[in-house]
């Protein structure tokens, strides 16, 4: 795994993360699996990736999400990099939702550890996992497999699905806005109001804007190419500016956050629409509250 030497992650976490996972085991796992054959399963030829997520590195490493090693580690590492308890975090998104969804898309699903959790909460839903990376799919299919349970996992973009309209009742997304370009954050909600059935909802859950905002040095730690982006904007305005309804976010031990929207019964015209400057309609929705 290529790793860049001078990012603080790397000169100060780093040590301490190899001294807690089992760097034999993760050897182990990555050996057990045939990557190459398994990622051509998975992978959809007409996905062309992005060129913000093709040309970054992510978390220090070298090609981020296209390197096998990436997905090999996430999960050991992010079992650290979410405080106070991982799953605690992921089950707050879990806890926010307000219906019993029949199809459930979870977008930028990773190694599946969210989407695995929507399962279990809803075993009789259609759930259904969306990534660009097939390397995190292999991982999240891995396992799916070992709890036994029938998931669908899907190689693409989260800016266009392709999907059709109105083809689900839940869109979730886990920390996938820090990572991408507020633009393409935007264009992201977009697409979950054009999936999401009248009364759908849509949730978020990611780092806590406004404490990224007064901590600067936490948007340092990790390699992160677009966290300060994110931390500057609100997913409140822009979840309002796709169209949503009933907008809300709430704080998680200060560190994280969950917005919920709905696309409401009564559609007005989206604000993407009538405003073709993102940060326009973003400003003129926080303002309007």
């Amino acid at each position: 795994m290529a790793v860049r030497k001078d990012t603080l992650f790397e000169r100060y976490l780093a040590p301490i993360a190899r001294l807690v996972i089992n760097q034999d085991e993760l050897r182990r796992f990555h050996e057990s699996i045939d990557w190459q054959s398994a990622s051509d399963r998975l992978c959809n030829p007409q996905v062309e990736l992005p060129e913000y997520y093709s040309s970054q590195n992510f978390h220090s490493i070298e090609g981020g999400y296209l390197n096998i090693s990436a997905a090999v580690s996430y999960d050991p590492i992010t079992q650290y990099a979410l405080p106070p308890n991982e799953t605690w975090v992921r089950q707050a998104l879990i806890e926010s939702i307000q219906s019993k969804p029949r199809r459930i898309l979870d977008l930028g699903c990773g190694t599946g550890s969210t989407t695995l959790m929507l399962k279990r909460t809803f075993p009789d839903a259609e759930v259904i996992g969306l990534d660009l990376s097939t390397y995190m799919l292999v991982v999240a299919e891995h396992k799916a497999q070992q709890t036994g349970l029938e998931m669908q996992w899907r190689h693409g973009n989260a800016e266009q699905t392709g999907f059709p309209d109105a083809s689900f009742d839940l869109v979730t997304a886990s920390l996938l806005f820090h990572e991408t370009p507020s633009g393409v954050s935007h264009n992201i909600l977009r697409e979950c109001f054009r999936l999401l059935t009248i009364g759908g909802e849509v949730l978020i859950l990611d780092g806590n804007q406004k404490t990224l905002r007064q901590t600067d040095w936490l948007t340092e730690i990790f390699e992160e190419p677009y966290i300060k982006d994110y931390a500057a904007g609100s997913t409140d305005a822009w979840m309002g500016a796709a169209g949503f309804g009933n907008v809300r976010t709430e704080e998680i031990w200060m560190i994280h956050q969950v917005t919920r929207g709905v696309k409401p019964l009564l559609q007005h015209c989206p604000d993407w629409v009538e405003y073709p400057d993102w940060q326009q309609a973003g400003d003129r929705q926080w303002a309007m509250g």
